[in-house]
């Protein structure tokens, strides 16, 4: 694929957030590019600096000598920004959907040319997809693409193989994000739908609260498959209704993540629901994974968009109905089983 600079040069990136997340990827590409981390705590970036490691996300996956880390923004910044566009450097947002936007308010004095985000969900207050926020921040010129996929952060720090997609309307910045990112363990997909990717990154994420809920309840197999073959035809409703075309759906971020996060012992939204069915509250099972769990927010937010487009979204209305509305796990799975029989395709 044509680019602006050699694939095997190393490039440099910044990685702007020290979660799990964002930890991984920037251990994963600091093997052949030069990546420097930007956190906000001084006191978390000093340590991780000391011991070469992030202890409190990713205990035991040591830094490579291509990672340094800083709580300077300037300086994570000028890190990129002083290197020529000719030599391509990667400009990545790894905060939670939450913090999109004030991190995007931080950038936008600075003259940024383009920037990739790994966030998955929509925004809480407005409903908006990554993009769109990115899009009243920044404006249009900025080019902007999400880099998704079936990724658990531990087994990408590990460097165990996966397989991302990069989405983005820019063919500049879909090629700079393949060019950098494709190589060792990690294989990485391109293409132009950026709604369908976000919508699959984040509706997955309430589907597997709906599983962990199921196998919680020792519903079996059959029902777990069930619940991600439903669960994949209401990404697939909510993402056409949005403009994601329908093919998007069966790749990597629709089905591969859906599936991931729905039956990986490692993923946090499960983890959700089967606290839940432990009878345990919410904010005790938040507080427990210590991590950010997007399915939780991005539950009443789809719920209501839902309700808005007028799309069908059963699984994630039974979800919603236990997480914010004083439901029960029994009583979300007799909701889910009252249902009247309908065409499987319709």
């Amino acid at each position: 694929m044509p680019t602006s600079a050699s694939p095997l040069a190393p490039r440099k990136i910044t990685v702007l957030g020290a979660g799990a997340w964002g930890t991984a990827v920037a251990i994963a590409l600091a093997a052949r590019h030069e990546v420097l981390m930007w956190g906000r705590n001084g006191g978390a970036m000093q340590a991780m600096a000391h011991a070469r490691e992030n202890s409190a996300y990713l205990s035991g996956c040591a830094f490579p000598a291509g990672l340094q880390v800083t709580a300077d923004f300037d300086t994570a910044l000028a890190h990129v920004l002083d290197t020529p566009e000719a030599e391509a450097p990667l400009l990545i947002a790894a905060c939670p959907v939450a913090g999109l936007r004030p991190l995007l308010m931080q950038l936008k004095p600075h003259a940024i040319s383009h920037i990739v985000w790994l966030c998955k969900g929509f925004e809480g207050d407005t409903g908006l997809l990554p993009h769109q926020v990115v899009a009243e921040v920044l404006g249009d010129q900025v080019a902007g693409g999400a880099l998704s996929g079936p990724s658990f952060a531990q087994e990408v720090a590990r460097g165990l193989p996966c397989a991302l997609t990069v989405a983005s309307r820019s063919d500049m910045l879909r090629e700079r994000v393949v060019s950098t990112v494709h190589g060792g363990n990690i294989r990485v997909y391109s293409c132009d739908d950026l709604v369908g990717v976000e919508v699959g990154g984040a509706v997955k994420n309430v589907l597997a609260i709906a599983t962990g809920v199921a196998d919680g309840l020792g519903l079996g197999l059959n029902a777990r498959a069930a619940l991600i073959t439903r669960g994949l035809a209401e990404i697939t409703r909510l993402g056409i209704a949005l403009g994601g075309t329908p093919a998007t759906f069966m790749g990597l971020t629709g089905m591969g993540d859906l599936i991931l996060t729905c039956t990986g012992d490692l993923s946090r939204n499960r983890r959700v629901g089967l606290g839940l069915v432990q009878g345990k509250a919410l904010d005790t099972i938040v507080a427990e994974l210590g991590h950010v769990a997007e399915g939780v927010p991005c539950a009443r937010a789809v719920r209501a968009l839902a309700h808005k487009l007028g799309v069908d979204m059963p699984i994630t209305n039974a979800v919603a109905g236990v997480l914010f509305d004083g439901g029960t796990p029994k009583a979300m799975l007799a909701q889910l089983l009252a249902r009247d029989p309908r065409d499987e395709l319709s």
